[in-house]
């Protein structure tokens, strides 16, 4: 799978063993009169702080006691997935120079049949090609019966409540907001205007659904208060992948202080740098109930579809479970910072 994508992928992204931002990567590095492509903004530094943060932390091995055979299942409002393991909002396959080797529609129906499944959810998100008319991620959540997330640009109020309530009629898990989507580079290189979100504007937003609304893009302690404070029902701590900011650190560098804040009071979940089941057993130590992946999935709908998502789906949580199996943790509730070292 991985050997057909780094084929269709020339010149756009080099399918590394690690994917880790590291400077010398094709993608990286600051790319003058070029599009962004599939790195990071800038020099790149925030999308390798990712991989670097998680790299801080070891796992530590408990082993002598009964075997234990982890459960890896998770409660996501109301939906039992198979793993605390869910595909990021990544949208725009043009936007990274990927559609000349799979649409926007097939990429869309890859992530979310995929992650069907292998029994967990794809989020879908928004970029300059989208529009009411051409909800890809929203289409693909319906032929799937509903299942699937859809995160909106801070885009003007008006569209992005429509969105919410094509979300509803699609029958979606939950909607929200990447707030960090304002200093998208796609959206602002093709006059396609996105705004900082204010407590009163998100407040309208939420007031406007049925639907869990997830505020994304939380780096800070202030942030995720006023997610709380504005009725979110989750927040992902999230630097878009290292897309929108140069020189923020890495999510695993900030998640530990957010979420002793505020776990137990909203929904943390969190994204970057996560490539196996051992950075997802890291970041659930670190105070997150769940995680997000992005990249990788790219790769894997380009190499081989829906069969792709899922079959990557499955090697994290077996991953996972062997991580948890050799740290002595035998559901996810059980995971604790006690498991780093």
């Amino acid at each position: 799978m991985r050997n057909l994508a780094r084929e269709k992928l020339k010149g756009i992204c080099g399918v590394y063993k690690d994917c880790d931002g590291d400077p010398r990567r094709l993608c990286q590095g600051q790319s003058y009169g070029r599009a962004l492509g599939i790195g990071g903004i800038g020099s790149g530094a925030s999308f390798n702080n990712n991989f670097l943060a998680l790299r801080k932390h070891n796992l530590k091995m408990e082993l002598i006691e009964k075997d234990i055979v982890p459960n890896t299942f998770y409660d996501f409002f109301g939906i039992k997935l198979t793993m605390p393991i869910m595909v990021a909002s990544v949208a725009g396959v043009n936007s990274f120079g990927g559609d000349n080797v799979i649409t926007e529609q097939d990429f869309c129906h890859a992530v979310v049949q995929g992650c069907k499944d292998a029994g967990t959810l794809g989020w879908r998100g928004d970029t300059y090609t989208y529009s009411l008319e051409n909800s890809y991620g929203i289409d693909a959540i319906a032929v799937a019966g509903g299942y699937g997330v859809k995160i909106v640009k801070p885009r003007d109020q008006k569209t992005i409540i429509n969105f919410f309530k094509k979300a509803e009629e699609a029958r979606c898990v939950a909607v929200g907001v990447d707030i960090d989507g304002c200093g998208s580079y796609a959206m602002a290189t093709h006059n396609k205007p996105v705004f900082k979100k204010s407590v009163k504007s998100l407040k309208e937003l939420i007031s406007a659904t049925n639907l869990p609304v997830i505020i994304k893009g939380v780096m800070c302690i202030k942030d995720a208060l006023k997610a709380i404070e504005v009725g979110a029902a989750a927040i992902v701590v999230s630097n878009h992948g290292g897309r929108v900011l140069d020189h923020t650190p890495g999510t695993a560098d900030v998640l530990r202080e957010i979420a002793a804040q505020v776990k137990g009071k909203i929904k943390v979940i969190v994204d970057g740098g996560v490539r196996t089941g051992y950075d997802v057993l890291k970041m659930l130590a670190l105070g997150a109930e769940s995680v997000l992946i992005g990249r990788d999935i790219i790769r894997a709908a380009v190499g081989a579809g829906s069969e792709g998502v899922k079959i990557h789906m499955e090697y994290m949580q077996n991953t996972l479970v062997k991580a948890m199996r050799m740290t002595s943790c035998s559901s996810i509730e059980e995971i604790t910072p006690d498991v780093l070292v």
